[in-house]
C-alpha cells in the first residue's frame, strides 16, 4: 500500500512548518526548468525535462492513494506520451501527439464519471450549457483557419479536452480549476496552429499546462472519497466532494522545438 508522504515537520518551538511533498517540488523544479527551456528556446533541456512531467506526478499520486485512481495514471501516462511525441517536429508526430492526448482526456473524463460526474452535471445544466457554448465558439473560431484533417481531429480533441474540464467539477473546486485551465492552455496552441500567434504564446502553454496537471492531479491526491471507479454516495451527486466531509474529501503543452512556429509544415504544437 501505498504511504502518504509527510508534508509537515517540527518549526519554531515546537510549531509544524508546512512543506510541499518532495515530489511536487520536484515537479515544481522540473517544470520552471522546462519553461524556462521554452523562453529560451533550447530543445535539449526541453527533451530532458518535459517528458518527466507527467509521471513525477503519477508517482505523487500512487503514493498517496495506491491503486484507487488508476485511470487516471493511466491518463498521466498517455499524456507524458503526448508530450515525447509533441517534441518530434512535424505534422505526423503532432497528429500522434492529439491521439495520446484524446487518450488522456478519455480516461480522466471516465474517472470522474466513476466519482459521480453525471448526476452531479445533470442537476447543473446551465454550466454544461456554458461549457458547450466555449467549445462551439472556440471551434468555429479556429476551424475555417486549419486544413480539413486537421480541423476534424481538433474538433474531436477539443470536445473531450471540455468535456474532462466540466466532469472534473464533481470532484471541488481545485479539480475545476485544473480542468479549466487545462482548456486555456490547449487553447493557446490552437490560436498558434491557426496563425494567431504573438509573443510570449509558447510560455503561456507551458506554463498553464504545468499548473493544469498538478491541479487535476493534488485534486485526486487529496481525496478521501470512493475509488475511481465506484459510484459516488447518494448525498454526494447533487455536490462537489467538499474537504472535511466525513468520509469524503476532495478535494490540475509544449511548443515547437524552437519555440517559435510552425515546423516543417506542421501547425504549433501543444506543449
Amino acid at each position: 500500500m501505498a504511504t502518504p508522504d509527510r508534508s509537515t515537520g517540527p518549526g519554531p518551538a515546537g510549531g509544524a512548518v508546512h512543506r510541499p511533498p518532495p515530489l511536487l517540488a520536484v515537479f515544481g523544479l522540473l517544470a520552471v526548468v522546462e519553461i524556462t527551456a521554452v523562453a529560451l528556446r533550447w530543445p535539449a533541456l526541453q527533451w530532458a525535462t518535459k517528458p518527466l512531467l507527467a509521471p513525477v506526478l503519477a508517482l505523487h499520486l500512487w503514493r498517496r492513494t495506491g491503486d484507487r485512481h488508476t485511470r487516471v495514471l493511466a491518463g498521466l501516462g498517455f499524456a507524458t506520451a503526448g508530450d515525447v511525441a509533441l517534441l518530434v517536429p512535424g505534422p505526423a508526430a503532432f497528429g500522434i501527439g492529439i491521439a495520446f492526448f484524446l487518450g488522456a482526456q478519455l480516461c480522466w473524463i471516465s474517472a470522474f464519471v466513476g466519482q459521480g460526474a453525471v448526476p452531479y452535471l445533470r442537476a447543473r445544466r446551465p454550466l454544461c450549457l456554458a461549457y458547450a457554448a466555449v467549445w462551439a465558439g472556440a471551434v468555429a473560431a479556429l476551424v475555417p483557419s486549419l486544413d480539413a484533417v486537421l480541423a476534424g481531429a481538433i474538433a474531436v480533441y477539443s470536445m473531450a479536452l471540455v468535456a474532462m474540464a466540466l466532469t472534473a467539477h464533481v470532484m471541488g473546486p481545485r479539480a475545476a480549476l485544473g480542468g479549466g485551465v487545462f482548456v486555456l492552455s490547449d487553447l493557446l496552441i490552437g490560436l498558434g496552429a491557426a496563425g494567431l500567434d504573438f509573443t510570449g504564446r509558447p510560455v503561456l502553454v507551458m506554463t498553464t499546462y504545468a499548473a493544469a496537471l498538478v491541479l487535476l492531479t493534488t485534486a485526486l491526491a487529496d481525496d478521501r472519497g470512493p475509488v475511481a471507479g465506484e459510484t459516488a454516495p447518494a448525498e454526494l451527486l447533487g455536490r462537489p466532494r467538499e474537504h472535511g466531509t466525513s468520509g469524503t474529501a476532495a478535494p490540475g503543452h509544449g511548443v515547437p522545438l524552437d519555440g517559435s512556429g510552425p515546423s516543417d509544415g506542421a501547425p504549433a504544437v501543444p506543449r
